[in-house]
């Protein structure tokens, strides 16, 4: 009643007459109303301290567990054209089955021997680099055979050399005793002249003197002109042994040259070689590429390309696989300010979709259609959804993740943090606080309740 007006209805009227009031207005009822206030009071006041386990909630899908486990395209590392497909979507394969067959669509690798005429011309090459060994081998032989040649005659014209100094030494003391001999003969024939001038000696003395003196002159001529010979034989000499010298350097030069040349050869001869057994195995592994097999066993999910004459780029996806063997995971994201509250070996509750399930958050272990998880693996950076991504694998202490899951399908996870009373989350949640923030106990960051 809003007791507007002062005229008021139980005043003018006699309620406890009908019968209605009488049953509202007894003693019995008011005790019956008392009673049933105080018990929902006290059960109100014990249902306040009851444990509620905060928690953090986030929407998540189905993956795997290691990176190797998940869906994966495979690509062509070659530009190609399909020819055959030897598969169906939803076959299973088995790693190295053969998945497509695929041609060239590049004009260098037409050839269909291309592989044999590489090889071809590496043994061509290869004959060439010993061709130019044996040459470079030949002409270091043609080097030696020079160096002791040059050598020898080196040794012969410097006997030459030393031959003509000691005939030139020979010949300048003869030319000097041919002076000494001169000097006596002009001695002799002035005091013959002197003595016969004084009438000491005759006329033919004087003139046999003066015969002697001429022949010696004449002598001293001849043995000059031996002298100045004997120099020119040393000159000569020295002449000829700078010529063989210069002679058998121009051809040991020549020969040093051409073998230069023959190493340039065969380096570059090796160099071709290497290059074209590059080249050799590179078109080997090219024409295995030419098959595009399964990387490891699994189910063909879905043909990307899949017109025959169909072309594609290099690098680009052709099929998408996935792997039979994985080990499930769950993939959710938190909120940044979730993150600090999430530890390696937390514990979390997953909800997959189409299971159903009857979730009491607070009370995890009364839920029923939960899935017990542990984290294994925390984001260090966010993800391009501005939230943090959170890795589960299944709690191996709880029951077995169903078996129908498939990777992709959706999932609701639930993290289990500390547990409080019932008033506290109460108060907590009508101001807005986040919940409370702790560190697991112990050193291997498996959660611990407070």
């Amino acid at each position: 009643m809003l007791n507007i007006s002062n005229n008021k209805l139980d005043k003018r009227l006699d309620l406890t007459k009908y019968e209605c009031g009488k049953k509202a207005f007894g003693k019995e009822h008011f005790k019956a109303f008392n009673r049933f206030l105080v018990t929902f009071g006290v059960v109100g006041i014990i249902i306040l301290f009851l444990p509620w386990t905060q928690n953090i909630t986030a929407a998540g899908k189905v993956t795997t567990l290691t990176p190797d486990q998940r869906p994966q395209t495979i690509q062509s590392p070659i530009p190609g054209r399909i020819e055959k497909w030897y598969v169906r979507e939803g076959d299973f394969v088995k790693k190295g089955d053969t998945i497509l067959h695929i041609s060239e669509i590049k004009n260098e690798y037409f050839d269909p021997n291309l592989v044999e005429r590489t090889d071809q011309q590496i043994k061509a090459k290869s004959s060439s680099v010993s061709s130019y060994s044996e040459k470079v081998k030949a002409l270091n032989t043609q080097i030696a055979a020079l160096s002791n040649e040059r050598k020898l005659k080196l040794q012969q014209a410097e006997n030459k050399l030393l031959q003509a100094r000691l005939k030139t030494k020979s010949d300048s003391i003869d030319f000097e005793a041919a002076k000494t001999n001169l000097n006596i003969a002009e001695t002799q024939f002035n005091r013959t002249k002197q003595l016969q001038s004084e009438g000491l000696k005759a006329i033919t003395d004087v003139e046999a003197k003066r015969l002697k003196l001429q022949e010696t002159q004449a002598k001293l001529i001849s043995q000059e002109n031996k002298f100045l010979a004997s120099k020119n034989e040393i000159i000569n000499a020295q002449v000829e042994l700078n010529r063989i010298d210069a002679e058998y350097a121009d051809k040991i030069s020549k020969a040093r040259s051409d073998k230069f040349t023959a190493q340039s050869n065969q380096f570059d001869a090796e160099a071709q070689v290497s290059k074209l057994e590059s080249d050799y195995t590179n078109y080997s592994i090219r024409n295995d590429m030419y098959y595009i097999k399964a990387p490891q066993d699994g189910f063909i999910n879905k043909a990307i390309k899949g017109g025959i004459g169909e072309t594609f780029k290099e690098g680009e996806q052709l099929v998408g696989i996935m792997p039979s063997k994985y080990d499930i995971a769950i993939e959710t994201f938190v909120d940044p300010i979730d993150l600090p509250l999430v530890h390696l070996g937390e514990e979390f509750r997953v909800q997959f979709d189409g299971w159903p399930a009857i979730i009491f958050s607070g009370w995890p272990n009364v839920s029923y259609g939960t899935y017990g998880a542990k984290v294994v693996a925390i984001e260090r950076f966010i993800s391009p959804n501005g939230k943090f991504r959170i890795l589960l694998a299944p709690d191996e202490n709880d029951y077995d993740w169903p078996e129908a899951i498939r990777v992709g399908s959706g999932a609701r996870t639930i993290g289990l943090l500390e547990d409080v009373p019932i008033w506290f989350e109460l108060w907590r949640q009508l101001n807005g606080f986040p919940p409370n923030y702790y560190q697991p106990e112990d050193a291997s960051n498996t959660k611990t309740k407070k």
